[in-house]
């Protein structure tokens, strides 16, 4: 008995999406025979006979296409689904990450020149004292505390970065990330320019105002950013930027990503426990040096937070995306969320793989690539 297998990869455009493979089972137990009754030459052959296996360039005649007809009769079509594979459900799209930084870089730069123009508008203390705040009545100043802050904040981002690296779709992750930053940022220049708030605390010293100094400002912009807006660098000696907190936010915004883009296990819930641990802290310690007020730590809070679940929310749950009674897709910025999520079609699982690996060409052997059809037709 000699057995062809043939294989037919078909592409299926259904609802639950995938491949399918037809697999050609041809039987040749029986000669077969023309549509006169007659066996074909090629079944039934005698010791002496030979084949000729040339490929015959004439067209089709009525006998061939009886043959075939005949031949079809006798075949058996088996249909095995195969899963589609969960990278084309998510693609990297790496120019879109690179669109999210550039957004995010935009808004930190912005913000520190809105600093610079907040700054000359702050009063003076002897003016206007700092504001009543619950907290400074019943906990006195710590000189060293927003040091720790900042170095807790600088402990999460390398770890996230860290994380990040590892992640199998960083490109998604990555955008997402930077999209989130930018729109923070955002928001909090809005919210500072809009309000001016007194120094929180007698002990801050504010850089001199230099009213029309355009030279000056520039280069206090220039040293904010350099400095990368931290006091324990010397770079951060103007006041106005209060309302609201960007230590809380990248305090939030780093410890947020770091849980929900890592296992469940036991040992990343120990993880996470350690970077809540640097996160609350860090925000409590901003308190503690009295370099902002109670009410801009829990904007900051509140903000992050939200913005993170809304956008997650919107970005798992695919049935969200297009029904007319989902208020979410009433935000401004729900048209950027369908350009950056649009060909995400599913949740992104958290794997990691290396962050630079070497081409999968290196340890291939191709002496050893064959196909089915290959090993039946040897067989």
């Amino acid at each position: 008995m000699a057995a062809s297998h043939l294989l037919d990869e078909r592409e299926d455009d259904g609802p639950n999406g995938g491949y399918h493979v037809m697999v050609t089972i041809e039987d040749r137990r029986h000669p077969q025979t023309t549509p006169t009754g007659r066996p074909h030459p090629s079944s039934v052959m005698s010791s002496g006979d030979q084949v000729d296996d040339k490929p015959d360039d004439s067209k089709p005649t009525r006998f061939s296409r009886g043959f075939r007809k005949a031949l079809r009769k006798n075949q058996d079509y088996i249909r095995i689904p195969v899963p589609r594979s969960s990278r084309s459900r998510l693609p990297s799209e790496w120019w879109k990450t690179g669109i999210a930084f550039i957004w995010a870089a935009f808004n930190l730069v912005l913000t520190t020149v809105m600093i610079t123009v907040v700054h000359e508008r702050v009063p003076d203390k002897s003016v206007s004292p700092p504001l009543p705040d619950k907290f400074f009545d019943y906990v006195p100043r710590v000189e060293w505390a927003f040091s720790v802050t900042e170095v807790n904040g600088m402990i999460l981002v390398a770890l996230w970065f860290i994380q990040w690296l590892f992640l199998k779709h960083r490109a998604i992750v990555g955008r997402r990330f930077f999209f989130l930053q930018g729109m923070l940022y955002m928001y909090r220049m809005v919210t500072m320019y809009v309000t001016t708030l007194p120094v929180p605390s007698m002990h801050m010293h504010c850089a001199p105002k230099l009213y029309s100094d355009s030279h000056g400002k520039i280069k206090r912009v220039l040293q904010l950013v350099s400095g990368g807006g931290l006091s324990i660098t010397g770079s951060h000696l103007m006041c106005g930027d209060f309302l609201y907190s960007g230590h809380t936010v990248m305090l939030t915004l780093t410890f947020l990503f770091i849980q929900e883009y890592s296992p469940r296990s036991l040992l990343w819930r120990c993880y996470h426990v350690i970077c809540w641990f640097l996160s609350a802290v860090g925000v409590l310690f901003i308190l503690m040096a009295h370099e902002h007020y109670s009410l801009d730590v829990v904007v900051a809070y509140f903000i992050t937070s939200r913005l993170f679940y809304w956008y997650h929310t919107m970005a798992n749950q695919q049935a969200l995306r297009g029904s007319p009674h989902n208020h979410l897709n009433r935000i401004w910025w729900s048209r950027v969320f369908n350009f950056l999520e649009k060909n995400v079609k599913t949740t992104v699982p958290c794997t990691f793989s290396w962050p630079l690996s070497l081409p999968s060409v290196c340890f291939k052997n191709p002496c050893k690539s064959y196909s089915i059809v290959q090993s039946a037709r040897d067989e």
